[in-house]
């Protein structure tokens, strides 16, 4: 049995940037169907850093005040070089309306989204349990919606526009047909959990560096760190092979504040997990009736926690583009021009983040004569407010430094 629906849009993922467009839209009476894969929120993420951008525009958006304080903000950035500081930011001493990056679990960001949708229920529908496994489509002409299958049998939603939010693996980014280009990195991250070291603030990211090693600590509500250390691409065979006195020496080295934590919390593999690092390049986000967003247009890599932050940017860039088009009658064509217009706007944003991640990347993997190097480029930066400033505005303050003009590009719908 298939039960058909029919909306002006059709969202696929409901994470950030699906969730968070699919509330623009039906602030704005546009019709929107999410079609999420699983059943709860209530899942384990390590993309739970949102940069300060994207926390003024949750805030704008109404979000913030849902959290119930389920969130931290983070007050200062360290970077500790062969055992030096080499660089410290104070995120107290940047000028702007919203200079902390928060710690904010994604089941709880997801929830107030969804509480926020479910309050316009005439135009946003969310379905859970339910998996894209098809695009509605005549031959090579335009998409018109989705098949999903859910417990209760085969849905399909007919809509103008569908929206690929489903993430660095897009299955609708493969169905659409449209080109990209996977670029490996030379690393992958094996993350894992901690109890928090008594000794250390929980207002303060950690980013620790030995020789061509390198580790983020993060800290995470209510009183754990995430660990996220650097292995070459593909080694996560040959470290396992090694046993687990493997990973805890690199710990040692890394950070002997938890040198215990690590060996009474990990005993066995199965307590941490990898991620495989890659940036995509997609050169069109769009075909007639479909659009790509977030990580499904432009995966980025965990420096900086950029993934969320360009994924609520891209959803408030996105809403009126496509509000706009539906007021002139919602045409293929009046679509198309919304989807390529979205692009433009969002691409040179998102390759300037890639492209300070890119040199981030590369300047954790030098080492010797490099590391020297790399060492004095930071403490270059660190006696330098000003300098500071510039450097992290690219990834973290491209939105605040524009000023309230930024507002009308990136312009949420009021609230209700």
């Amino acid at each position: 049995m298939t039960t058909e629906l029919t909306a002006q849009v059709c969202v696929v993922g409901g994470g950030p940037a699906g969730l968070t467009l699919a509330v623009e839209l039906a602030k704005r009476s546009v019709s929107v169907v999410v079609l999420e894969q699983s059943g709860h929120f209530d899942r384990s993420f390590r993309g739970e850093s949102v940069s300060p951008d994207s926390v003024w525009l949750l805030d704008r958006l109404g979000v913030l005040g849902r959290l119930d304080g389920a969130y931290q903000q983070m007050h200062r950035m360290e970077i500790v070089d062969s055992g030096s500081a080499v660089l410290r930011a104070d995120f107290t001493r940047f000028p702007y309306p919203h200079p902390y990056p928060v710690e904010m679990p994604q089941p709880a960001l997801l929830s107030a989204l969804a509480g926020l949708g479910e309050e316009h229920a005439e135009h946003f529908t969310l379905l859970r349990k339910a998996t894209a496994v098809g695009l509605v489509r005549e031959g090579e002409g335009p998409v018109t919606g989705v098949r999903a299958r859910t417990p209760d049998g085969e849905v399909t939603v007919h809509a103008a526009l569908t929206v690929a939010a489903d993430g660095r693996f897009s299955k609708v980014r493969e169905m659409s047909r449209l080109p990209y280009t996977r670029l490996p990195l030379e690393r992958d991250v094996v993350w894992l959990k901690l109890p928090f070291p008594a000794e250390w603030d929980d207002r303060t990211y950690r980013i620790r560096i030995e020789g061509d090693q390198h580790g983020l600590f993060i800290p995470t509500r209510p009183d754990s760190v995430r660990v996220g250390f650097n292995i070459p691409k593909g080694g996560l065979k040959e470290l396992r092979a090694k046993g687990l006195p493997a990973l805890y020496e690199r710990l040692d080295r890394l950070a002997p504040e938890l040198s215990g934590a690590v060996r009474s919390e990990i005993r066995s593999w199965s307590d941490t997990s990898m991620l495989d690092i890659f940036t995509t390049l997609v050169p069109r986000w769009s075909c007639p009736g479909l659009v790509l967003t977030g990580d499904a247009a432009h995966t980025l890599t965990p420096i900086l926690g950029q993934g969320v932050n360009h994924a609520i940017i891209d959803a408030v860039t996105l809403a009126p583009l496509v509000e706009r088009a539906f007021g002139a009658g919602g045409s293929v064509a009046e679509l198309a021009r919304a989807c390529e217009e979205f692009q433009q706007a969002r691409e040179t944003s998102v390759s300037k983040s890639r492209g300070l991640q890119l040199r981030q990347e590369r300047l954790f993997a030098l080492h010797g004569a490099g590391g020297t190097l790399r060492r004095t480029l930071y403490r270059v930066v660190d006696r330098s407010q000003r300098l500071k400033q510039r450097v992290l505005a690219g990834a973290y303050f491209q939105l605040q430094e524009q000023g309230p003009h930024a507002v009308a590009t990136h312009r949420p719908a009021s609230r209700v």
